[in-house]
């Protein structure tokens, strides 16, 4: 369900804006307007549906129109046309008081300046803007105290600013912004102030909160490593429009422009595909079958293994046509040949973490769900296929 819907909003700086838009419907580019019209368009039409607890990435170079963007979405910055729906309801309609309230109470924001004051602890930071809202002393040393156990500073309650890291800083901006238990978190650069090994810890931190808190976050950055890495769908950005929405996965392995597969080619495609990307339909049997029956598929359908599930296709183990062979021979059944121990991986698994696995298995690479439901299988070679840009559709025979 989306919680947030943008539609058509632009945001063009100069004295007669409603003429640069009229000129960007009329095909002119952001070039020409601000040549000869000496009007900036910072943001041009964009459009796009944020989905309830999902992270939404707005990534792009500097003057991008990033960062003009995520302003727009609670009106630091007024828009010049286009509608920000939340839950279908227009900030751009709305008056002073109930923008004020949507501020208070259904969007926060983090920015990449800590904005900390250094004269107050840090508890006391956390709850400045409930103490702005007028809450009760108590309830709102309550959710202060709350934010910061949730981001790991459970202890620092009474240390001051200056006696923090960069890191535990931006830790209290993100708990302060937590405190009003917003629906909507926008993060402006939000860790681009940290040192590299910091900004990585800090992005850990994001991950798990957001398995806790199930928040919806737009996240403004300009690093595609980091958009890659926490994102859940991206939108990159070039000269005021957005050129491209979709998963990391889709913005890696289908760009949409020259421009998009330029930004995206020096990135390191086994840190971002999941083998669910390189699986492939298994061929199982059930153990009511016997060797014969198994020897007779793998030799119908020139493969070497069967992977063996239950009827609710729980994964029991895999069977390769040699022990089988060796089974029929000897009036054996499928249970006693069944090997159990062989490697199974989630869907979400990196491609990176598969390497070694595959390198070393003598059966292909079970992929099976949180159930131990069998998914897929990954045979030898699969891996670096994908990484070289082999298509998914091709069949791959699951040799061993």
């Amino acid at each position: 369900m989306a919680i947030l819907q943008v539609n058509k909003v632009s945001k063009l700086f100069g004295t007669n804006p409603e003429q640069g838009i009229q000129l960007l419907e009329q095909g002119w580019g952001k070039t020409r307007i601000a040549k000869e019209k000496n009007i900036t368009v910072g943001v041009n039409r964009v459009s796009f549906d944020i989905h309830e607890g999902e992270i939404f990435v707005i990534m792009g170079l500097s003057g991008s129109g990033k960062s003009t963007l995520v302003r727009l979405l609670n009106r630091l910055i007024e828009p010049t046309s286009g509608e920000i729906l939340i839950h279908g309801k227009d900030l751009r309609k709305m008056n002073k008081e109930q923008l004020r309230e949507v501020r208070r109470k259904k969007i926060s924001m983090v920015f990449q300046k800590f904005a900390l004051f250094p004269h107050r602890s840090v508890v006391e930071n956390v709850e400045y803007g409930l103490e702005i809202q007028k809450v009760d002393k108590s309830k709102r040393r309550e959710a202060a105290m709350k934010s910061l156990e949730l981001v790991g500073l459970k202890g620092w309650e009474e240390k001051m600013p200056d006696q923090l890291s960069g890191g535990m800083q931006q830790r209290v901006g993100l708990a302060r912004a937590l405190a009003n238990d917003p629906e909507i978190l926008l993060m402006d650069e939000a860790f681009s102030a940290l040192d590299p090994l910091i900004r990585r810890d800090m992005q850990d931190e994001l991950i798990e909160l957001q398995d806790k808190m199930k928040k919806t976050i737009v996240f403004i950055t300009h690093d595609l490593d980091e958009a890659l890495r926490i994102g859940d769908r991206i939108a990159l950005m070039k000269d005021g429009s957005i050129v491209q929405i979709g998963t990391p996965e889709e913005i890696l392995t289908q760009p949409a422009n020259d421009y998009v597969e330029r930004f995206v080619e020096d990135v390191d495609l086994s840190k971002v595909l999941t083998a669910s990307r390189v699986m492939r339909r298994p061929e199982t049997i059930t153990m009511d079958r016997g060797p014969r029956v198994a020897l007779e598929l793998m030799r119908e359908r020139g493969i070497s293994n069967l992977f063996v599930i239950d009827r609710s296709k729980k994964l029991l183990g895999v069977i390769t046509a040699e022990d089988a062979s060796d089974a029929m021979k000897n009036n054996r059944k499928l249970e006693d040949i069944l090997i159990t121990d062989g490697p199974s991986v989630g869907p979400d698994t990196l491609l990176n973490e598969l390497f070694e696995i595959t390198s070393m298995s003598k059966v292909p690479l079970a992929v099976v769900d949180d159930n131990g439901r069998l998914m897929g299988v990954i045979v030898r070679g699969a891996v670096l296929g994908a990484l070289a840009g082999e298509s998914k559709s091709g069949e791959v025979t699951q040799d061993a």
